[in-house]
């Protein structure tokens, strides 16, 4: 071979590191414009799932036959086989139900009521309030943040006086605790309501999506979980199912102490077709196992019950450039000054339109997946007119508006 040739060869050679230097550093840039990108849109991956999500002994769901509520819980596994036992409950305080979080093997026990019974769509007392938003089936994240912020013991005891928590919508799907934070909120329902405090369970869309039998964004288990109990899967939420007979009382909008709550918010045409936080609430229950459609006529119910302008689904204080007599005209009908949403995900709990809208939406951590970036969760206080952001490790922080 030529010297020259050798040489040249050499020369190349011995540039192999540089250009793999180059290289790498090139992928590692663009990598982390890429985590830059995704951060700045909101996107995170997971990066791990414990199995534990797909243990089913324990599962526990109660249907009323003949009159009585009877509880189905499931025992087994993949390897031993499935069966269910059933225990006929009684009306008092003797007969609970024991709920399993195998994330971590704990438990708690609720007394299963007898009677769905609809709220209020108002109320006025001064209490304080904390208000946590779309929690999609995450039971260790809503036990975590409300020990933190004192609201209820590990076991879902109360412990918040005479206060209200609002959790508005979205407590169901995209995770695997759905029925344990289901009966997490019953519990505290009535725990609250012995101690002189009130839980307000809003519903979301993802709560009516389950209502209408709609899963597409439930965790596959429970497709399994209904199989073996003898259902399908729309019957875990049925008239005859305790949580889908509870879950129908709900409300969608409610004023308390002059704060509207509703998952989505209140559209500036509203005032054309309601005239109040009950009429909302009834024209909406009315039609929470109703698939919704686009009529050829626009109606009341159509307009109260759509997947854009309902209260369970709008999304105009985010996507439109609304004015504030757009806003103040959403909330004149419910009489309300301010309002709290859920729905449309936020960085953190903000206050906008001149702090008439608190946006509550955070991503809130999985029970069994690991994700990136890492998730905490965040709530609202309302408390003497003032405002503040709830953290997950119990910290407070005052809200300024925007």
């Amino acid at each position: 071979m030529p010297s020259s040739l050798l040489h040249r060869l050499r020369e190349h050679v011995s540039l192999i590191p540089t250009y793999l230097k180059r290289f790498v550093i090139s992928i590692m840039v663009l990598f982390a414009v890429l985590v830059a990108f995704g951060l700045t849109i909101g996107a995170d991956a997971h990066l791990f799932e414990d199995r534990l999500a797909y243990q089913l002994d324990g599962e526990v769901h109660v249907f009323l036959e003949d009159g009585r509520n009877v509880a189905h819980t499931i025992r087994g596994d993949n390897e031993r086989g499935f069966s269910v036992d059933t225990a006929l409950l009684a009306d008092d305080d003797d007969s609970p139900i024991r709920v399993v979080f195998p994330a971590d093997s704990s438990a708690f026990q609720v007394q299963v009521s007898p009677h769905a019974e609809t709220p209020p769509s108002t109320y006025d007392d001064g209490a304080p309030i904390i208000a946590v938003s779309d929690i999609e089936s995450g039971f260790g994240a809503l036990r975590t943040f409300l020990v933190a912020h004192e609201v209820a013991d590990s076991l879902m005891n109360w412990t918040f006086g005479n206060s209200h928590l609002v959790l508005v919508g979205d407590f169901v799907d995209r995770g695997a605790s759905t029925t344990q934070v289901l009966w997490a909120i019953h519990k505290l329902e009535q725990s609250a309501r012995s101690a002189g405090g009130r839980v307000h369970f809003i519903i979301g869309n993802h709560e009516i999506k389950n209502l209408q039998g709609n899963f597409q964004t439930a965790d596959e288990k429970y497709f399994h979980i209904a199989g073996i109990l003898g259902k399908q899967q729309h019957e875990l939420f049925a008239d005859d199912a305790v949580l889908g007979r509870w879950l129908a009382s709900k409300n969608v909008v409610e004023v308390i102490n002059g704060v509207a709550f509703a998952h989505g918010g209140l559209h500036p045409r509203l005032r054309e077709f309601a005239s109040s936080a009950e009429e909302i609430n009834q024209v909406v229950r009315a039609g929470y196992r109703l698939p919704w459609y686009t009529p050829t006529a626009e109606s009341k119910e159509s307009f109260l019950r759509s997947s854009n302008t309902g209260p369970a689904w709008y999304r105009g204080y985010f996507k439109d450039d609304l004015s504030p007599a757009q806003v103040e005209d959403g909330l004149r009908v419910v009489g309300a000054r301010a309002i709290v949403v859920g729905h449309t995900l936020q960085g953190k709990v903000n206050a906008r339109h001149d702090g008439r809208v608190f946006a509550i939406d955070v991503r809130h951590p999985k029970d069994y997946l690991t994700s990136f970036p890492i998730r905490r969760s965040e709530g609202l206080l309302i408390r003497d007119g003032e405002y503040f952001r709830l953290l997950q490790d119990g910290e407070v922080r005052p809200l300024r508006a925007r």
